[in-house]
């Protein structure tokens, strides 16, 4: 039975853990799927490499309300595709080679569920006990419960984000069931190349979790943008010919949705089944996530976890940021550096949809905060209303902000034009603790530069002093 100083389960984020103060250490990492983690391979890096030829596409289009016109694209799906993975597949087949060739890592490709405290059981058969263990084994897309659609299936067309990004072929007609920012971030993508996209939304907006103003205007816009059928379910599937015929239930009755392809984006859930984390001893949240306290730890000694499979935030940049908690305070724990552990400050998480166009946001809404009974004060500024928004022609973008009424700030947010960028400044301000006046007032903002938007959102909120 191997045993390790250290196991970590998962080779995303939690392969970031050996830092030089670990070096040394004889580390074992467990990973049965593509190195590298979801971000790297099938989440955040490709779908945004997807997003940008699809932005130029929009962009193009869009142009001829500035008075330039372009020829209509002329799309090489396979030529985008392999110049993404083209990219990515040998980043993560270097890590890989880098982890296999270093002295005292041992890398186990194979699945891991624990038999015990620190104890884990390989798909091989073979068991493996640790003094310290992360768990760091992300979050896997969910089916729908219908026949047909409970899990990817590519050969007959049916996908989730893991394989809809490698298709040999763009289909002529793509059903989309969901209406987070997978959804409507794989709607923007494949309405963009040229296939008619059918986006089927179980609410009456798409974006549900953002500000109410900023999923209103999104959907608004995508309803323009490709056929959206909200406070739509399916309520069945087959496949005839090559082509699935799914049955809808909506607010008119009865309908159908026809597409050579089906992509289902309905949610992600944390891989703790996989694990078996009750054989661990490890305490789960109702929802499957690793219950974990400020410094990353279980609720067994000697064993921390990290990222989706423990957070409530399903982002890389949280992940990574856990990782760096976890990092240090295993380093503390094995006396490696002095000082004490380190935790979760509870600063603002933000977060963005890469959509046309984007969203971005960070902290509640502004029904959230009346929910939990917060005093606050309002204001939303038009992208249209200043003056890069006039060069822009831009028509639909908002900025809200909510803040105390002495002028901190608890949120924002935004759909507009390059939101994930614009909205930075606020992250950061209310991160430092930065009164919204301090902001405004603070520094020169360039004119006229979209930042403005910042500025005058500032300086628009009713504060008491």
């Amino acid at each position: 039975m191997p045993h390790h100083d250290l196991v970590i389960i998962g080779s995303g984020s939690g392969n970031s853990l050996l830092t030089p103060e670990l070096e040394g250490l004889d580390v074992a990492i467990v990973e049965k799927g593509t190195f590298g983690g979801t971000c790297l391979n099938v989440g955040c890096i490709p779908t945004k490499m997807f997003v940008l030829p699809a932005d130029r596409v929009v962009e193009a289009d869009d142009a001829r309300r500035l008075g330039v016109t372009f020829e209509p694209p002329r799309v090489d799906w396979p030529g985008i595709r392999d110049r993404i993975f083209g990219r990515i597949d040998p980043i993560s087949r270097g890590g890989e080679e880098y982890r296999r060739g270093q002295e005292h890592v041992t890398l186990y490709r194979t699945r891991a569920r624990f038999a015990g405290p620190r104890r884990l059981v390989l798909d091989s058969g073979e068991e493996l006990t640790a003094e310290r263990v992360v768990v760091a084994a992300g979050s896997r897309a969910v089916g729908l419960p219908v026949d047909g659609l409970t899990a990817a299936d590519p050969d007959r067309g049916v996908h989730t984000s893991d394989t809809v990004m490698r298709m040999d072929a763009l289909p002529t007609r793509l059903a989309v069931v969901g209406g987070g920012f997978v959804a409507c971030e794989m709607a923007h993508v494949f309405s963009s190349l040229g296939v008619r996209v059918t986006q089927v939304q179980r609410s009456a907006r798409l974006l549900t979790a953002e500000e109410l103003e900023v999923a209103e205007h999104y959907t608004a816009v995508a309803r323009e943008r490709y056929d959206l059928r909200l406070s739509t379910t399916v309520t069945s599937a087959e496949r005839t010919r090559g082509v699935w015929r799914l049955e809808t239930e909506g607010p008119d009755g009865p309908g159908h949705v026809e597409a050579e392809a089906v992509l289902v984006a309905i949610g992600r859930r944390p891989n703790t089944d996989l694990l078996d984390a009750a054989a661990g001893q490890l305490e789960t949240h109702p929802d499957g996530r690793l219950v974990v306290d400020a410094r990353q730890r279980t609720s067994v000694r000697g064993v921390w976890a990290l990222g989706d499979i423990s957070s409530e935030h399903q982002l890389k940049h949280v992940a990574n940021g856990e990782a760096r908690i976890v990092a240090h305070n295993l380093a503390v724990d094995l006396g490696r550096i002095a000082g004490p552990p380190v935790e979760d400050d509870g600063r603002p998480v933000p977060h963005a949809v890469f959509g046309h166009p984007q969203v971005a946001a960070f902290g509640p809404t502004a029904a959230q905060l009346r929910s939990d009974g917060t005093e606050f004060v309002s204001f939303t500024q038009k992208v249209g209303d200043v003056a890069y928004g006039w060069a822009l022609e831009d028509t639909t973008g908002v900025l809200t902000v909510h803040a105390s009424p002495d002028g901190h700030l608890l949120a924002a947010h935004m759909v507009g034009p390059q939101a994930s960028s614009v909205i930075q400044p606020l992250v950061q301000a209310a991160s430092l603790g930065q009164t919204a006046h301090e902001v405004a007032r603070g520094q020169y903002w360039i004119h006229p530069a979209l930042s403005e938007v910042v500025e005058n959102a500032l300086l628009g909120l009713p504060l008491t002093r």
